[in-house]
């Protein structure tokens, strides 16, 4: 049975705690299928800091993963825990972490990059090939209460962010990463397809990055709502209204100056590239069903299009706590639904069933 863990504290340590016993955790035994089971509260090496995990997202991957096994080559090979959108709170550091102590609120950014091959070296250390993610297999997620890992990547989180806005910084940063690859400031106009949470996340960065209106495009009219209540300019439901003829009709015939695809389907991409103007820029961020796409390649060629894609984020972590933390970006509500740890499996569930009107889950520890 679960125990609870035993604090020792020793003034030898410099008051830092020490924490020993076991710690719930949630394993995928497979597909679909989620047990709970106990292992040792892990213990921190050199430069690590261990947390009590308090909130933790609900990503699309991870539903993916519970529901498939395999998200193109990456395939899970059970027992394996998922979850990698963490916040929660620091019970102990390592001798020579400065900027982190005990009681400190922090988002962790999950990947773990080696520093050393040329991506690194230039500063785009999410391109990494020898990356440590969470809950990417083979390695192991976050759905458990306690998780070692290191410091430098444990962001503090000011007084007034709660832990269930620092688990929601990671797809904020994924947001934030495609507005400032797309070139986005002030003036200008952006269309995001896709109204899940990473299209609204992509459109609360464009909003913090100064954009001036910012259309959205689904055909999940609840979802689009939820756009409308986070401060879209406006919402386009391409079920029955034709977005490009919108989007003409909303700019006078101008197009728009840039498009944030989260969905790269077909349509989308079609969609996208003669909605814009000549020389804007589309970026690509969600992945697209299948291996190969299609497009409109000679309408691109003839605007002059600048095409890009993202993979995570690099740097950004900072920005996006300060983003929220000033209340330039407002994450209380971009959850819309709260399951305890406990109901994880049910929590999984729903998620995939109910998409309609779960845009956005968050465990709660």
């Amino acid at each position: 049975m679960y125990h609870i863990p035993r604090y020792l504290l020793s003034k030898k340590l410099k008051e830092v705690m020490v924490l020993t016993g076991k710690m719930k955790v949630a394993v995928m035994e497979g597909i679909g299928k989620i047990v709970f089971s106990q292992r040792d509260i892990p213990k921190i090496s050199a430069g690590e800091a261990l947390v009590k995990l308090d909130h933790i997202g609900v990503c699309g991957s991870d539903l993916h993963y519970f529901d498939h096994g395999k998200i193109g080559d990456f395939v899970v090979e059970p027992p394996f825990v998922l979850g990698h959108e963490a916040a929660g709170t620091v019970v102990e550091v390592a001798p020579g972490v400065k900027h982190l102590k005990p009681g400190d609120k922090v988002a962790l950014e999950p990947g773990k990059t080696c520093g050393e091959c040329e991506f690194c070296r230039k500063g785009m250390y999410n391109l990494c090939p020898d990356v440590i993610f969470f809950a990417t297999p083979p390695v192991d997620g976050v759905f458990c209460e306690y998780v070692a890992f290191e410091a430098g990547l444990c962001f503090k989180l000011p007084d007034n962010m709660t832990t269930i806005e620092g688990a929601l910084i990671e797809p904020l940063a994924v947001g934030f990463h495609a507005a400032t690859l797309g070139g986005a400031h002030i003036g200008q106009t952006a269309v995001v397809f896709g109204s899940g949470c990473i299209g609204l996340v992509s459109m609360l960065a464009l909003m913090a990055e100064g954009v001036s209106k910012v259309y959205v495009v689904d055909i999940v009219q609840k979802r689009l709502e939820k756009a409308l209540q986070l401060g879209a300019s406006g919402v386009i439901n391409s079920k029955d209204t034709d977005p490009v003829q919108a989007i003409m009709d909303l700019t006078g015939g101008a197009g728009c100056d840039l498009v944030i695809d989260t969905a790269s389907a077909d349509v989308t991409i079609a969609q996208g590239i003669n909605m814009v103007k000549k020389g804007a820029t589309i970026v690509f961020v969600g992945y697209s069903g299948g291996d190969n796409v299609s497009m409109p390649l000679n309408v691109a060629i003839n605007k002059e299009l600048s095409f890009k894609t993202i993979f995570r984020y690099r740097h950004i972590y900072p920005m996006a706590i300060e983003a929220v933390s000033s209340g330039r970006v407002n994450l209380k509500d971009l959850a819309t639904h709260y399951f305890d740890f406990d109901d994880l499996q049910n929590a999984l569930e729903q998620s995939i069933r109910d998409k309609e009107n779960i845009v956005k889950s968050v465990i709660r520890m």
